[in-house]
């Protein structure tokens, strides 16, 4: 038995040998690694109130004067993320321009703020319907009315009880905790993060790209706006960067992996989502304990509880942001979201 065993160990060997290189030859290539981001992001022209950030492949980071814009550019047209102010939409249209000649075919927004939405009619009018069925995009007639806006329903609920004409409103809504769609190549989530910087907000994630825009839930620029009228929350807020936590993933050394796009602010990763994190969790501990302790509001803003903090976002920011904490866990029980 062992001849028998050594013969046939000796003859695998000899097949190995003589079919290792065809079989190198067909096995697929390791998908390329993800490009380092370039040292000096490219002004789309002078004077531009934009600037672009490449992310990663066809996902873009477009900063312009209120806020951040995500841009996916690809087969099945051009996604867009929070278009922004309406005063930068005619440039944020005219870089898109310089890099496909594919239409707008969809807009999401993460929530309702000016800021994010004012440029939603200029965009979506810029764009097309891709029609559904059993259509491609080099198929489908473009129908009419523009490119729908998608948003959690809180969105549509919010904009419309304004009041106002309905043009730039979300044309598509969601009701779940989870909206799936597919788009330039990859699945497309839109997650609901209840009740955080508002009621309405939407985390959307890149799942191929491994990119998450997160709006307002995320801002490594100032502190959090706790928007109470609208349904936000402290403990919704730290939820829902809890959440970006539980999606994203580093590369190395906690730091890289998958990037984020804030609704304000850099380009981050984990790291950055879970320094951000502690930080709103610790000042929400430190009031949630002066408040067991009968303090007033004056008395907590006097203490300072955002004191360390204070350096990188402001002391003035410091003290909107300690009263909208406070609020937030002082509402009654009925009425707390």
């Amino acid at each position: 038995m062992s001849r028998v065993r050594s013969l046939m160990i000796a003859a695998g060997a000899a097949a190995l040998l003589v079919g290792g290189p065809a079989l190198a030859q067909q096995m697929p290539d390791l998908p390329p690694q993800p490009p380092e981001l370039p040292p000096i992001p490219p002004q789309p022209e002078a004077g531009s109130p934009i600037t672009v950030y490449p992310v990663r492949g066809g996902l873009y980071m477009v900063t312009g004067p209120t806020g951040n814009t995500a841009v996916s550019i690809g087969y099945d047209g051009v996604l867009v993320v929070d278009p922004g102010s309406a005063d930068a939409a005619k440039a944020l249209l005219a870089w898109i321009r310089t890099k496909t000649s594919r239409p707008v075919h969809f807009i999401v927004d993460t929530n309702g703020d000016l800021d994010h939405i004012a440029a939603n009619h200029a965009v979506a009018m810029a764009g097309e319907l891709l029609e559904g069925g059993n259509t491609r995009p080099e198929e489908a007639v473009g129908g009419t009315g523009g490119a729908p806006i998608w948003a959690h329903e809180g969105v549509l609920n919010r904009v419309s009880a304004a009041g106002g004409e309905p043009t730039g409103w979300p044309s598509d809504t969601y009701f779940v905790e989870q909206k799936d769609m597919f788009v330039n190549g990859e699945p497309v989530q839109l997650l609901h993060a209840p009740a955080a910087h508002t009621d309405g907000d939407s985390l959307v994630f890149f799942r191929r790209s491994d990119v998450l825009v997160t709006g307002d839930v995320y801002t490594p620029d100032r502190y959090p706006v706790i928007d109470l009228e609208h349904g936000g929350s402290v403990n919704g807020l730290i939820d829902g960067l809890n959440r970006i936590l539980r999606i994203t993933v580093p590369e190395f050394n906690e730091e890289g992996g998958t990037f984020v796009i804030p609704g304000h602010g850099r380009l981050s990763d984990e790291a950055d989502v879970s320094e951000y994190r502690d930080m709103v969790t610790i000042v929400r501990d430190r009031i949630k304990a002066m408040i067991d302790k009968k303090m007033s509001l004056q008395q907590i803003q006097a203490a300072r509880p955002t004191l360390d903090y204070d350096v990188r976002y402001g002391e003035d920011a410091g003290r909107t942001f300690v009263e909208q904490v406070y609020r937030s866990l002082t509402q009654k029980a009925e009425t707390r979201r």
